[in-house]
């Protein structure tokens, strides 16, 4: 088709999207796009830059869809030539959508903060090689999420998990679980492009970027990857800018049938200063909660960690350090290499003195006897409420307040998970308890008077003046 033609057919186009969107909107979004050919069945138009079709893709695809097919036929294929931002020079690169209007990954150089070559390279996937699904160890506080991650890890975009998020606290195995993946998909798939990351180096990689004018290297950079990992994404949570980033890089990989997967510390309707839009995808795939390991799993993970170092201790030893240790997987490792170093400097028996005196030394030792009942006990008398109240149906204001703080409490100071505290606090569904920390939480922020409230009644817990 030749340039006028082409003109007039891409005008007629802009007639019948003007009439069907808002005025300010198809100035923003329309007037800057540039027919430039029509060959072989191939429409390919110009826009300004990566992020304005991703825009239009999102936005308005299947009014863009549905005008061309009317006036250029309903086998054209819509390609996009992306100029970069302004100031630069065009990068000629031509994406397509998918027949069902997905954007096909852009092959774009690898990102390292300067202009980078013209062909892609190796990629360092930065997975750790130990954290493999063999060392990592089962039981029923981890069950569900590692079979999840398996799956994930078999099929890559291809299940229901896509993205998965997994949160817990910290040391509970959330890194070790998702590097157990990008290994297993490397091992399965050697051609998939995986790359694990820490949200804080992400941060990082978009400051230097900006600073560099490398913007569009960087998130081109991140356009050709397969499988995403992005730990502690928490770290992110206040930064806006970065987050609009991630938002656009989410996008396209999604559309484009690539694995994302992300870790944090608290499940994402806690995560304060994350955007709606980036809280609302990380619900699109699966949610996963690591617990605090139970102590039957404490004794599997330190039996695993002294046998693979061939070492010996005695079941004695094992059941005390499980039993004072409960925070993390993390600390049982560390508590393991502490008692063998001091063993070794001081020639002493691997013995439950020697387990004693170090474990009161390296752990901030607390004899963890606050239980829920505890908890509810101490709630309802600060507020002069009969224990069953709490259990009830009842929606008042006042026990409906003594619900969420015995909630919160109780995940603070027990091992508890969430859907354990709803069963056990008034019967409860997941998302109650998720809404009654999310609330607590917020009073506290901005109520003197209710933060002195929740200091009175902990010093209760924690003094057991019960």
């Amino acid at each position: 088709m030749d340039e006028s033609n082409l003109s007039e057919q891409w005008n007629l186009c802009l007639k019948v999207i003007k009439d069907n969107v808002p005025e300010a909107a198809y100035n923003t979004w329309f007037l800057p796009i540039s027919p430039k050919s029509f060959e072989n069945g191939k429409l390919i138009i110009q826009v300004p830059s990566q992020w304005f079709y991703e825009y239009i893709e999102e936005h308005y695809i299947d009014l863009v869809s549905k005008t061309i097919y009317k006036f250029f036929g309903k086998n054209v294929q819509l390609l996009y030539d992306i100029a970069v931002d302004s100031g630069a020079k065009k990068d000629g690169t031509i994406s397509e959508p998918s027949a069902n209007n997905t954007i096909l990954p852009v092959a774009k150089p690898e990102f390292n903060g300067n202009k980078a070559p013209s062909v892609l390279k190796e990629l360092d996937s930065h997975l750790m090689p130990q954290y493999t699904f063999d060392s990592f160890v089962e039981g029923d506080s981890n069950k569900l999420p590692r079979s999840v991650a398996e799956e994930v890890a078999k099929k890559p975009a291809d299940t229901p998990f896509n993205p998965l998020f997994i949160f817990g606290p910290s040391g509970v195995g959330k890194t070790h679980l998702v590097n157990a993946i990008g290994l297993k998909v490397k091992e399965l798939y050697p051609e998939k492009r995986v790359l694990y990351i820490s949200a804080h180096l992400f941060q990082v990689q978009y400051v230097d970027a900006t600073l560099k004018n490398t913007l569009n290297d960087f998130i081109h950079f991140y356009q050709t990857i397969d499988v995403l990992i992005i730990d502690d994404i928490q770290e992110i949570a206040a930064v806006t800018k970065t987050q609009n980033t991630l938002f656009h890089i989410f996008n396209h990989l999604y559309r484009n049938n690539k694995q994302l997967i992300f870790t944090s510390d608290r499940s994402p309707v806690l995560l304060q200063g994350l955007q709606e839009r980036l809280m609302t995808r990380f619900k699109w795939g699966m949610i996963a909660e690591l617990e605090k390991p139970s102590i039957e799993l404490r004794k599997s993970i330190l039996r695993n960690k002294i046998y693979r170092d061939g070492l010996q201790f005695s079941d004695e030893v094992i059941d005390y350090i499980a039993e004072n240790v409960t925070n993390s997987v993390r600390e049982l490792e560390g508590i393991v290499i502490s008692i063998m170093a001091y063993s070794t400097i001081y020639n002493r028996d691997v013995d439950l003195s020697l387990a004693e005196q170090i474990v009161q030394k390296v752990v901030r030792y607390e004899k963890k006897t606050i239980n829920v009942d505890d908890i509810i006990r101490s709630v309802c008398r600060h507020y002069n409420l009969e224990i069953s109240a709490i259990h009830s149906k009842t929606r008042k204001s006042e026990i409906v307040k003594a619900r969420q703080v015995a909630m919160f409490l109780t995940k603070k100071y027990t091992d508890s998970s969430i859907s354990k505290i709803g069963q056990l606090i008034g019967n409860k569904n997941h998302a109650t308890v998720i809404y009654a920390f999310r609330a607590v939480t917020d009073q506290m922020e901005v109520d003197k008077s209710f933060r002195a409230e929740m200091e009175t009644i902990e010093k209760t817990l924690e003094n057991k003046n019960l």
